[in-house]
């Protein structure tokens, strides 16, 4: 309660200087919007982590055992699968982000997640594994030594794990092989998507551009999508115009938003969010039961025997209902000291939030996380 009290008080005078200084909240375009077409591509990978202390999959995996037979079979010794045994050998599958404008030769991080029943992929290394994409072409070539964040250790019959030492990975351990094409100067649009729609902010992006270029090369496509077309003096030149709009400033247009985690009990209120005309009413009831046992001893000397019995009490115990009355247009500030002064915990926050959007009297979005 007393978190909840604190939390609240300290909302209200947040929200409260918010309001009374009137900020502008500026930020620059490339924390405003994402350049299209700049992006890394998922790529993933089955391999084989060998090394391992015991610790690797057992003979029931089937495929491990196919695959370790398959991988000696390329080496040119032939074996008998049922012969096979894969404590020290892992199956994994390796995932990595080929990064935007990676060249062949440069090397990037891959992340190892075991498949089969393996404990610990901890002091492994995984052999050489072609990354794809989702076009099927191989772009790189995984190998190396795993770090692994955690352990498992158990004996006699008891066991401690810390974090998760199933997944693993390796630093630098994938060498890039294939480039995705294409001459990012050769381009003559850019095209900007904002990251969370809004039609004002679209058009303060596009004013900024065309404000920067001394020409009308931006347009709005729709709340989230800014076209600019590349000036002719600036053609065979895009890294040189995207370096010169990323940091331009563009206003932020507040968003009016509750962001509720019913999980934790969790709420945070936007400066902007406002109150309708409402009333709240806020009690609660508590059914307390409880037991006590009982002995009874017989008499000395009367043959009788020890009897024990339960006694049980019920208290039910109604709290008086908190009432406040809010008057249209109460800021997020008053709207936390009214709540403060309910003594309401977070979690009831959450329950008092939901009844207000409910009635159609929180002029703000609601997200439920």
């Amino acid at each position: 309660m007393r978190v909840a009290a604190l939390f609240l008080a300290t909302l209200a005078l947040v929200g409260a200087d918010t309001i009374k200084s009137d900020k502008r909240v500026e930020a620059r375009l490339k924390e405003v919007a994402q350049l299209q077409g700049v992006r890394g591509n998922q790529l993933l990978g089955y391999g084989m982590v060998v090394g391992l202390d015991g610790t690797g999959d057992k003979d029931q995996t089937k495929f491990t055992v196919q695959s370790l037979t398959n991988l000696m079979a390329r080496q040119g010794l032939t074996i008998n699968p049922a012969s096979v045994k894969v404590k020290n050998v892992a199956a994994v599958m390796v995932t990595a982000e080929l990064p935007p404008f990676a060249r062949s030769g440069s090397r990037m991080d891959v992340t190892v997640s075991s498949t089969g029943d393996a404990k610990s992929l901890a002091g492994g290394v995984l052999l050489m594994t072609p990354l794809q994409g989702p076009d099927g072409q191989i772009y790189a070539v995984a190998q190396g030594s795993l770090l692994v964040g955690g352990f498992a250790a158990a004996a006699g019959g008891a066991s401690v794990t810390k974090n998760n030492p199933n997944v693993g990975r390796v630093p630098d351990g994938a060498l890039i092989e294939r480039e995705v094409g294409g001459n990012f100067n050769a381009r003559t649009t850019l095209r900007y998507n904002l990251q969370e729609e809004d039609f004002t902010t679209a058009m303060r992006v596009v004013h900024a551009i065309n404000q920067e270029l001394g020409e009308n090369a931006a347009q709005p496509l729709d709340g989230r999508t800014v076209d600019v077309q590349i000036p002719k003096a600036l053609q065979g030149h895009a890294v040189e115009l995207v370096a010169r709009l990323e940091n331009l400033r563009v206003e932020l247009q507040p968003v009016a938003r509750v962001v509720v985690n019913e999980r934790t009990g969790t709420v945070i209120l936007g400066a902007d969010v406002k109150i309708g005309a409402v009333s709240i009413v806020q009690g609660g009831l508590s059914i307390v039961v409880s037991s006590t046992p009982l002995v009874s001893q017989p008499a000395p000397f009367s043959q009788g025997k020890t009897v024990t019995a339960t006694k049980t009490d019920v208290t039910v115990k109604e709290d008086k209902p908190k009432t406040v009355s809010v008057e249209p247009g109460v800021s997020v500030g008053k709207l936390a000291e009214m709540l403060n002064s309910m003594g309401v915990s977070s979690r009831d926050l959450v329950a008092i939030l939901q009844a207000i959007k409910e009635a159609g009297a929180l002029q703000a979005e609601l997200r439920v996380l």
